[in-house]
């Protein structure tokens, strides 16, 4: 595809080499370690559910007990096998044994590491099947309903009660809405366990749990059916609990995740440790499924200015691809974010945002790409507000964007309402109709602003990310390159909740997922 920005091929080729040399040496570290969450994730996909009589799940109070005893280190899967080995029992008998204190796992007798992965194999493969069939539900519905065009009309359900959600995001999806995103209440990804059964009661959102995910799913398939489309659902595998509600997506069908390796380490204050070791869980579990992963490079920009940053937003998707492919996702899995942010009193600032948006799609051209509205400058002016959606959605339609968050003109003074939603999902259907083929219309000036400023910023990038390559990622972020948010390698939250793995250690599910078994 020839280039309208006249960017360098070998300039794109050099970011990515260098930003697959950054995720491989980082692989290295993830390898060589485990979390307490990364156990937990494998826990829930043996078949552990269920909370005990203070409420808290099975999942955590398995691995806090193998945790407490010394044996994290060799792996909850080994210690799972083993169990079942000497007692015959299930993963959910031996868990609810566990939790009732009649039992503890690292004080049987032992078997060697083969034994006890063979022991689990069943268990593994009945989970993968009920993966591959919800997989193959999603193709069946995209055969038979069909789905809206691209860009897809992405919009939010926050209400904090899940029964009203479905409600709301039943509305969305007739006015037009091709993806409704659950909004999970705040503070959620900073909790250590994932809650239990269905909520009424969060703060900003929604929480996020597996009956929750149940709910809105039947939900959407049946407005679905009314509608004669397939409305996706996205809700956030991010957080303290990244990979086990990666998992709980993939066993309840959703199609999108809020996913991204950076995200929770800036704007959690996550610890880095933890989450580039959940991360890749989570990820081989999502590319496993066909689940889309959405990044978070449009953040960097609510905290550092948009102009000046933009090309750490390139470079973080260089890094974020990689990271996917080392977890086996398919390039149309990978929903690359960015966001119309720039200053509306920039001179030109259309030009610039379009540069940016036409070069994300000539780098990455296969990717899902999500484009995120503007926020950071959104105003109580309600006009002026629709308007910068306005120029938002055109950008879109003619950059040729996957996913679009459509922004609403009201979200600057309070929680949208719902005719705010349809007065969005109004306008961007009449620019992307009108527009549709806008961008295999017009070229671009040789050597002007819109190409040199695409050009510059590629630079800027290939320049950030050799700089990361020399000093590694986690000192990058030390450093408060991305985002303008700096934070320590031993600091923030989970820390405790990493360990290095042993010689016995087995995860049985990463390389099954990975080659795409049954």
């Amino acid at each position: 595809m020839k280039s309208k920005l006249n960017i360098d091929p070998k300039m794109v080729d050099s970011a990515r080499n260098h930003a697959a040399n950054i995720a491989k040496n980082m692989q290295e570290f993830i390898d060589a370690h485990t979390t307490v969450s990364t156990e937990r994730t494998i826990l829930r996909l043996l078949g552990v559910d269920g909370i005990d009589d203070v409420e808290t799940p099975l999942p955590n109070v398995v691995v806090e007990q193998i945790q407490a005893a010394g044996g994290l280190q060799r792996g909850t899967a080994y210690w799972m096998g083993n169990a079942m080995i000497q007692t015959g029992l299930t993963p959910q008998e031996i868990a609810e044994k566990v939790s009732a204190g009649e039992l503890e796992i690292t004080k049987l007798d032992t078997a060697s590491a083969k034994d006890a992965e063979a022991a689990i194999m069943p268990a593994v493969h009945e989970s993968l099947k009920k993966i591959k069939a919800q997989t193959a539900k999603r193709d069946e519905y995209l055969k038979t309903l069909g789905e809206g065009t691209k860009p897809y009309l992405y919009v939010i359900v926050a209400t904090g009660n899940i029964y009203e959600d479905v409600v709301q995001a039943k509305a969305a999806a007739r006015q037009g809405a091709d993806v409704i995103a659950v909004i999970r209440t705040t503070a959620q990804s900073l909790l250590d366990y994932v809650p239990y059964g269905p909520t009424t009661e969060g703060f900003g959102g929604t929480y996020a749990t597996q009956e929750n995910f149940r709910i809105m799913r039947k939900g959407l398939d049946e407005v679905g059916e009314e509608v004669g489309r397939y409305i996706r659902l996205c809700n956030y595998s991010s957080g303290m609990c990244m990979p086990e509600i990666a998992a709980m997506g993939a066993l309840e069908r959703l199609d999108m995740m809020l996913n991204d390796a950076i995200y929770g380490i800036l704007f959690r204050d996550i610890n880095m440790q933890r989450t580039l070791v959940d991360q890749y869980m989570s990820r081989v579990i999502i590319g496993y499924c066909g689940i889309i992963f959405n990044s978070g490079e449009d953040n960097y920009l609510t905290t550092d200015d948009a102009y000046e940053a933009a090309h750490t937003v390139t470079a973080s998707q260089f890094i974020n691809e990689q990271f996917a492919v080392l977890a086996n996702i398919k390039e149309e899995q990978m929903g690359l974010g960015h966001a119309f942010e720039m200053d509306p009193m920039t001179k030109n600032g259309f030009l610039y945002e379009l540069a940016q948006a036409i070069m994300a799609k000539e780098i990455f051209p296969n990717a899902c790409l999500k484009y995120m509205p503007p926020t950071k400058y959104m105003t109580g002016n309600i006009f002026r507000g629709h308007i910068q959606d306005a120029l938002f959605n055109l950008v879109s339609v003619w950059s040729g964007q996957s996913i679009q968050l459509l922004g609403m003109m009201t979200e600057a003074i309070l929680t949208p309402h719902m005719q705010d939603r349809y007065l969005s999902i109004e306008n961007a259907s009449y620019i992307f109709n009108n527009c549709r083929d806008l961008g295999e219309e017009v070229e671009f000036k040789k050597d002007g602003i819109i190409q040199k400023r695409a050009q510059l910023v590629l630079s800027k990038a290939n320049d950030l990310l050799a700089d990361i390559e020399k000093e590694g990622l986690f000192s990058t972020i030390e450093q408060g390159k991305f985002g303008g948010v700096k934070r320590p390698k031993d600091g923030g939250h989970g820390l405790d909740g990493v360990c290095v793995k042993d010689d016995q250690y087995f995860n049985p599910f990463i390389p099954l997922m990975k080659e795409g078994a049954e």
